[in-house]
């Protein structure tokens, strides 16, 4: 027992000197990252977070496999409800516990949906796919390394699959050449076009794309990955509304939830889609999940509340902050990407350019140990990502806390004087980061704090243990 008890201890130890540092001490830069509430921590471990509740639609109902499930129903079909009002849709799946699942679960329905009506001939795979290039910020899932995998045919000659990159403008890269995307769209005849980046400065040309393709018979399926702009859907553009017929993304980035995905779509009855819709559902349960883990699926709900009621002001602030940060990073002389016209950026992304100090690891590494974590990044012009030149942030997490377009001009103080100068600037950033403690968009501590403690009570298994925890955080806080 005492050598369990002091790895137990000595882990955490090391737990809370993390906890200190990437929430009180440092400045959060991480574009995929964020930090939820208080609440959708709390709900997150609650019961339901050691519970089950497979379901599945049997002989046209939706049938559960598990008893004791009431509250996680209900719960799930709250989520849906405030998903279903977020992205002004009709289909919702929830069941996928991440970005990278809810591709896959596309990804694998498409290939069921292209074979519809085979009867018994041999399935094949899609015949071709649109997406964006690695090298100019395309996500990893939406690749053929990646949740692609096997689900596209291969061109004899090569050994490579019918994977085709949208074009880049000549003096812009991070935007796409749609009058070059329109003849390649003629040529490769794709099944499926993948919208959606992880380097993500500008929007994506739905709206061009669905007027190319609307015509075409069989037209392809458009699909949007918004892993890293979930939670600017609306303000930084509406997929769905642009012509796109499904959309996928984490719940973690830029939106407000615990790490989960999300899929949702127009697809209801009518639209000729139905058939893809269901097979989405089917891959997503018994496809891909079986237990699609309820505490986050609690946490999800709080998290939707919070968007929907914050979304505007976060929304409008992230993007505001993007582009002061972009802009006073500029004028402190560090190379910025993007079109300085467009400010830089339309999205919560900024990206630098830093191969003139040093490769972006080694940059990225001297950022962190002044307290400040960033995503050093390859840029459309590298070779690889080793080596690579670019440094890759996000503003959400930091708006969040509280921060405005004068607080990034001051980090850009402090990131331009690490960045060129290479001045050590760890002790200003901590002390900076303790007018950001609090955090916004959400219910205000002091009306979150007993609700969180009703949870967390509720959540042990008897009073004594009650006690005693209640004991221990005293005696921790003195």
């Amino acid at each position: 027992m005492a050598e369990f008890q002091k790895k137990i201890e000595q882990l955490v130890k090391k737990t809370e000197q993390n906890n200190v540092w990437r929430q009180r001490e440092c400045i959060n830069l991480i574009p995929s990252e964020s930090t939820p509430s208080l609440l959708v921590k709390m709900c997150s471990i609650a019961d339901a977070s050691g519970r089950y509740a497979e379901h599945r639609v049997m002989k046209g109902k939706e049938v559960y496999f598990y008893q004791g499930i009431d509250f996680i129903r209900e719960v799930e079909e709250d989520v849906r409800k405030e998903m279903q009002a977020y992205f002004k849709c009709t289909n919702v799946e929830l069941r996928p516990i991440s970005g990278q699942m809810a591709n896959d679960i596309v990804f694998k329905a498409m290939v069921k949906f292209i074979n519809r009506g085979r009867g018994t001939k041999l399935s094949r795979r899609m015949r071709a796919v649109i997406n964006n290039d690695l090298k100019t910020g395309g996500h990893l899932s939406d690749q053929p390394m990646g949740a692609l995998f096997n689900l596209v045919e291969e061109n004899p000659a090569t050994g490579k699959e019918f994977v085709y990159h949208f074009p880049g403008m000549p003096d812009n890269p991070y935007k796409t050449d749609v009058s070059k995307l329109a003849g390649l769209i003629a040529e490769a005849k794709p099944e499926l076009i993948i919208f959606g980046k992880s380097m993500f400065l500008y929007q994506e040309p739905v709206k061009a794309v669905y007027e190319l393709t609307k015509n075409l018979n069989p037209r392809p399926i458009l699909m949007y990955d918004m892993a890293h702009t979930l939670g600017l859907y609306g303000a930084f553009q509406d997929p769905l509304a642009e012509g796109a017929d499904v959309v996928t993304g984490s719940t973690h980035k830029t939106f407000f939830g615990p790490q989960r995905g999300v899929i949702v779509s127009n697809m209801d009855e009518n639209s000729g889609l139905e058939k893809l819709w269901s097979e989405i559902k089917s891959r997503a349960l018994p496809g891909a999940t079986s237990n699609h883990h309820l505490g986050t699926l609690l946490g999800l709900l709080v998290a939707s509340y919070e968007m929907n009621y914050f979304k505007a002001k976060f929304q409008k602030q992230v993007i505001a902050n993007a582009r002061a940060f972009a802009k006073a990073l500029n004028e402190r002389g560090v190379i910025v990407e993007g079109d300085p016209a467009d400010g830089f950026t339309e999205t919560h992304q900024v990206l630098i350019r830093v191969r003139q100090y040093g490769i972006s690891e080694e940059i990225a590494l001297r950022l962190e140990q002044n307290n400040i974590i960033t995503n050093y990044q390859a840029l459309p012009d590298d070779g690889s990502f080793v080596g690579s030149s670019g440094i890759r942030m996000g503003v959400q997490e930091m708006t969040r806390f509280g921060m405005k377009e004068k607080d990034f001009a001051q980090l850009a103080d402090y990131m331009a004087d690490c960045i060129m100068k290479n001045r050590k600037v760890g002790a200003k950033v901590k002390e900076f980061r303790q007018q950001f403690q609090e955090m916004q968009y959400c219910l205000p501590i002091e009306k979150a704090a007993p609700l969180a403690a009703r949870v967390l009570e509720t959540s042990l298994p008897n009073s004594r243990d009650v006690e005693l925890l209640a004991d221990a955080l005293n005696t921790w806080g003195q």
